[in-house]
């Protein structure tokens, strides 16, 4: 089997040196910096619980951070490795609080394999899984749907605009139809399906749909789209904080999608949350271990946040309450 890795965000928003840092360079530009972006669920422990009783098989676990580090963490376990952003960042665009920025330059990790699995601190493995739910002989599985971008004046629109814009020089929707057969319609897609069927008389891709779960990659795609969109992806990398005019992973993601380098997958495989005042939806699929995967987007800061945290930690105990290698 081939080798392949996880890789994984994360930082710590209560550290007053970062907080101090972040200070020195947050300016009124039109960026985003909500209080919900860094605030710690305390749940971390809980992605390293996961990864190690659901996916024993990873070959190493990239940690990529500012510099703090959680302190239940056991850094030396052997498959861990801890990257700091001035290892993958030219130092110039650092200090950076900007994802898009550092998952422009993930695929600089040293040591890193072809074949990688990303994530976000808040996806999380709930049940099991095999290599193959992310890679078949060394090609990513993921699902395809067309999904129009709604008019939102939140930057992730204004990203999701540009990706698109980028990938419509270097393909064409009727061409990729037609190319893609069975991998643009396919029945593990579900009900997704229909929106893409519903989307068919538009000349352009007017967007693509995104599970918001964990995403496997190949380094050599990133690798492709630097060749491709050098002046795009520096430009992202230089942006300290999230900026409209960014570009995301998603990019290199549609990019593997239009390519046709990919496998079909169920879109059951995951599922998207947002975290409110009635979680009920979320405690049940961890409780009932409903998906391999989810994501639990903090999606504003309207809600009772503490209670959120406290429910939805409780159900994570109650399917991985046994403390993993990667834990003091």
């Amino acid at each position: 089997m081939d080798k392949i890795d996880f890789v994984i965000l994360w930082v710590d928003g209560s550290d007053p040196a970062w907080l101090e840092e972040k200070k020195k360079y947050k300016t009124d530009l039109d960026t985003v910096d909500a209080v919900n972006r860094y605030r710690d669920w305390d749940n971390l422990k809980y992605w390293f619980r996961g990864v190690e009783k659901f996916a024993p098989w990873v070959n190493n676990i990239y940690f990529v951070t500012w510099g703090h580090l959680p302190k239940f963490l056991n850094t030396s376990h052997p498959k861990l490795k801890i990257v700091n952003h001035k290892d993958i960042i030219d130092e110039k665009y650092l200090p950076t609080y900007n994802s898009n920025a550092i998952d422009m330059n993930v695929y600089k990790i040293q040591g890193l394999s072809e074949q990688f699995v990303y994530f976000n601190d808040d996806t999380f493995l709930i049940n099991k899984t095999k290599p193959e739910d992310f890679f078949i002989n060394g090609i990513p599985c993921d699902e395809f749907s067309e999904n129009p971008i709604g008019p939102s004046q939140d930057n992730f629109t204004y990203t999701m605009f540009n990706n698109i814009a980028i990938l419509s020089k270097y393909f064409e929707k009727q061409e990729c139809k037609k190319r893609l057969k069975g991998k643009y319609y396919n029945i593990k897609y579900g009900k997704n399906n229909i929106r893409t069927m519903l989307l068919k008389p538009y000349r352009y891709f007017l967007g693509i749909h995104n599970p918001h779960i964990s995403q496997s990659f190949l380094k050599s795609s990133f690798e492709k789209m630097y060749e491709l969109e050098k002046e795009e992806m520096e430009r992202t990398s230089s942006h300290r904080f999230r900026e409209k005019s960014d570009i995301t992973q998603y990019l290199i993601r549609y990019y593997q999608l239009l390519n046709g380098n990919f496998v079909p997958r169920k879109s059951s495989f995951g599922q998207y949350f947002d975290a409110s005042n009635d979680n009920k939806d979320i405690i049940n699929a961890i409780i009932r271990q409903k998906y391999s995967v989810i994501c639990l987007n903090d999606s504003d800061d309207s809600y009772d946040f503490e209670k959120a945290k406290k429910e939805i930690n409780e159900a994570f105990e109650k399917i991985m309450p046994e403390k993993s290698s990667f834990e003091n």
